[in-house]
């Protein structure tokens, strides 16, 4: 089967006719799936010096970039649902990573000292990633994949 693709490239649009290998690749749902599994994995690997999941680590990236953060906030922020936000806070909590601590009606979230530490290991490890999907992709066609799957995402959610 071909399909029909069409890119932004270098300020024109080039398309094409690309050979696929499953009678799905036109499928959105199934190529946003196949490429989520990809770069779920590779992610995985390059966080894995951490200790933590990829989840965890931008988590703990928010915390330490916003002390004081409230979980509604995160829950925006990563595009999360606020129950998975209070799950994932309490695993953090459990590792003493993060703190919570009630001020009047609200709770907001501080980094530990130990978040702090893990934060540069952290943020190597979300560069490694960007580099090596970008060896792959090519630097300019994965930063225009990232705002063309961000854009329809925040579409879809309307």
């Amino acid at each position: 089967m071909n399909i029909f693709v069409c890119t932004n490239k270098k300020k024109y649009l080039c398309c094409e006719m690309i050979k696929c290998d499953s009678k799905y690749c036109g499928c959105l749902y199934f190529s946003a799936n196949a490429l989520a599994r990809i770069i779920t994995k590779m992610a995985e690997e390059e966080f894995a010096s951490t200790g933590l999941t990829p989840s965890y680590a931008f988590l703990v990236m928010s915390i330490n970039e916003n002390p004081g953060i409230q979980p509604k906030d995160l829950s925006a922020e990563m595009q999360l649902s606020p129950s998975t936000i209070t799950r994932l806070i309490e695993k953090l909590e459990h590792k003493s990573l993060v703190e919570r601590k009630t001020v009047g009606k609200t709770t907001e979230v501080y980094p530990t000292e130990k978040s702090v530490i893990l934060g540069k290991t952290i943020k190597e490890s979300w560069m490694n990633l960007y580099k090596r999907y970008s060896e792959v992709l090519g630097d300019e066609e994965g930063k225009n994949l990232t705002a063309m799957i961000y854009n329809a995402t925040k579409k879809l959610e309307e």
